[in-house]
């Protein structure tokens, strides 16, 4: 080669830049071409994990989570005061079912005497003179019950004695209502006879009945099967145990004779009317 040959190659060499490296980026494309392609559960799992939780995703999470635990809170609550009976021992178990017997039995030979009546009414000779017996009859029965007449009978007495005062009036409401629904037929609460109108209220650290104040101790005469009142006061969580909770000491004692005569006097109703005038 000749000189001007190797100065017109020099040339030439300064004249071009120098080399550059091949980019990163093709290296590694090439590179993951090489490598194995992912499978659809691969891509998946590779997403999902690890978890990307955004705050929105975390305070709904939290609002669930409450949400959850408060329902589950008011469904143990429930299930605990759902049945007040559970800690009963059996023989108060087996003594609440005997008394929804007897109040069952009660009805049906309420029914059965019902039936009766109108066979006898429907049989007489004399159908007039058997319908008036039957009407004097029963005039007494509603008497018993307005409180017009006196009455007598097997029953109970009942004393509730108050030295704390703690006695309420809805307390001896629930002794009432409570010696109804087994199956009391006539009450006397101290000198005040009991009728279905009958309403109590507190009055001065006291009691009124029907307008009539009454103080401690509180004395039910009543009367109806004794082997139905006694149980159904002394049930768990009944009306004894609940005046034995406020201080208040109760005794119950069963007779064959209960005398109720404290009288009501017979109020004419200002609107109502037979419906067979």
């Amino acid at each position: 080669m000749s000189n001007q040959d190797e100065v017109a190659e020099n040339r030439l060499r300064k004249e071009l830049p120098e080399e550059v490296p091949a980019p990163r980026v093709a290296a590694e494309e090439a590179k993951e071409e090489t490598e194995p392609a992912l499978t659809g559960r691969q891509r998946l799992v590779k997403g999902l994990w690890p978890p990307r939780v955004t705050r929105a995703q975390l305070i709904v999470a939290l609002l669930l989570f409450g949400l959850g635990f408060g329902l589950a809170v008011q469904v143990a609550s429930n299930s605990d005061s759902g049945n007040a009976l559970r800690g009963a021992r059996q023989e108060d178990l087996v003594r609440i079912l005997d008394e929804l017997d007897d109040r069952s039995q009660r009805l049906e030979d309420e029914k059965q005497g019902l039936e009766k009546q109108r066979e006898e009414l429907e049989n007489s000779s004399d159908q007039a003179e058997e319908a008036r017996k039957q009407t004097v009859e029963k005039e007494k029965q509603l008497g018993i019950l307005a409180g017009t007449v006196a009455a007598q009978g097997p029953g109970i007495t009942m004393t509730i004695e108050d030295t704390k005062g703690t006695v309420e009036a809805d307390m001896l409401l629930d002794a009432i209502q409570e010696l109804r629904a087994a199956g009391a037929e006539a009450i006397q609460v101290n000198d005040v006879r009991v009728v279905a109108g009958t309403y109590l209220t507190d009055s001065d650290n006291s009691v009124s009945v029907d307008g009539n104040k009454i103080n401690a101790p509180f004395r039910f005469k009543v009367i109806g099967n004794p082997q139905d009142l006694e149980p159904a006061l002394n049930i768990p969580g009944g009306v004894v145990q609940t005046l034995e909770k406020e201080q208040a000491t109760v005794t119950v004692e069963r007779s064959d004779k209960i005398v109720v005569d404290a009288l009501r006097a017979a109020k004419q109703p200002d609107y109502a009317r037979s419906s067979s005038q």
